[in-house]
């Protein structure tokens, strides 16, 4: 795996949402693999994540715009000649889509078709990975994975937007991409990723913090909902290895794909919660039956046969472990997260 990492080295990289959660430990990878990075956020989304990991010294091409704005966006790609994309940006709360499901729909759905549009006309993109989300899938609350072949849909705002960006995206693929023999694509959907640095507002792990931190009570909604919960290292190693792939052999690779962790490792909300704190010994817990934020599925699992095949990725990381991770994250001293994030890459990564 560290081979996949050298193989950044050099190469022009563009990250949209590099300011977000995901896109702030990918941007620190890339970093790390001596990429030459653009990012492309309409502001910084983690403030705080941003600034503990030294994104702003690592990244020397920040560009801040909305990737709804077809016309800038373009120019970006124009002038910096990208040879991977990873397309991150997005509204991405579920609590928030039903606030603002028009700013939701626009995000996630017109800006992502002008990333697809940017790609097909710069010369230089070699690799796409789009980045989507387990909720694209209508849950039926099967006791087994989604596969990749499986009904979109969405209930809510935010999982409607993504399966039709999925839509968009097989579009594109179809009607665009295979036509091209030296550009690969490729969408990825994960579970419910977990990691050091999530400070977002309505999502489990950072509640869980700022409750411990504050000396409050954790609140949770869906006590006995089943996630797959993942630490955030297992689905960026796999854009990552597939990034590479895609590069190669990009008809062999191009469609979409599964990461997620594996359908024998299962905890519900409340399990995960306690997790935590028995690891911070202290904490308590409490119900919340107000049920303000609409309607959440109760079981979500991803059936992930075809990397593990294809791609042979598996994760490495089972939830307890993933949470001792997380959990470690947050405890570390506060002016030495770079430390704590570049070792637990390098563990990931020797595992």
């Amino acid at each position: 795996m560290l081979r996949t990492l050298n193989f950044f080295k050099n190469k022009k990289v563009l990250i949209s949402g590099h300011t977000g959660f995901k896109g702030a430990w990918l941007s620190f990878i890339m970093i790390q693999s001596g990429a030459k990075v653009m990012g492309i956020s309409d502001k910084i989304q983690n403030k705080k994540l941003f600034k503990q990991l030294e994104i702003k010294k690592g990244i020397k091409n920040h560009e801040f715009l909305n990737i709804r704005n077809y016309k800038k966006l373009k120019n970006k790609f124009k002038s910096f000649k990208p040879e991977i994309i990873f397309h991150l940006a997005a509204q991405a709360i579920v609590s928030d889509s039903y606030k603002d499901p028009i700013n939701t729909f626009s995000s996630n759905v017109m800006g992502s078709i002008n990333i697809l549009q940017s790609c097909i006309e710069t010369k230089s993109v070699k690799s796409l990975i789009f980045v989507t989300s387990d909720k694209c899938y209508e849950n039926n609350k099967w006791i087994w994975g989604y596969r990749e072949n499986d009904k979109l849909g969405g209930n809510d705002p935010y999982s409607a937007s993504k399966a039709s960006a999925e839509i968009i995206f097989s579009s594109y693929l179809r009607s665009f991409i295979v036509k091209n023999k030296n550009f690969g694509a490729a969408s990825v959907r994960a579970g419910n990723v977990i990691g050091g640095g999530d400070w977002s507002k309505n999502r489990l792990v950072p509640d869980i913090i700022r409750s411990l931190i504050n000396a409050k009570p954790i609140n949770i909604r869906n006590p006995k909902s089943v996630r797959p919960w993942q630490h955030v290292l297992e689905p960026l190693s796999g854009y990552i290895l597939l990034a590479k792939k895609l590069y190669y052999k990009p008809q062999k690779f191009s469609g979409t794909w599964n990461f997620g962790p594996s359908n024998n490792d299962n905890m519900n909300v409340e399990q995960v919660v306690r997790e935590f704190l028995n690891y911070f010994k202290k904490g308590k817990i409490v119900i919340d039956k107000s049920n303000n934020f609409g309607q959440e599925a109760s079981l979500l699992k991803l059936n992930c046969d075809k990397a593990n095949s294809i791609l042979g990725w598996s994760a490495k990381w089972n939830t307890k472990e993933t949470i001792k991770k997380v959990a470690e994250w947050y405890k570390f001293d506060e002016n030495k997260k770079v430390e704590i994030t570049k070792k637990q890459i390098n563990e990931y990564y020797k595992q």
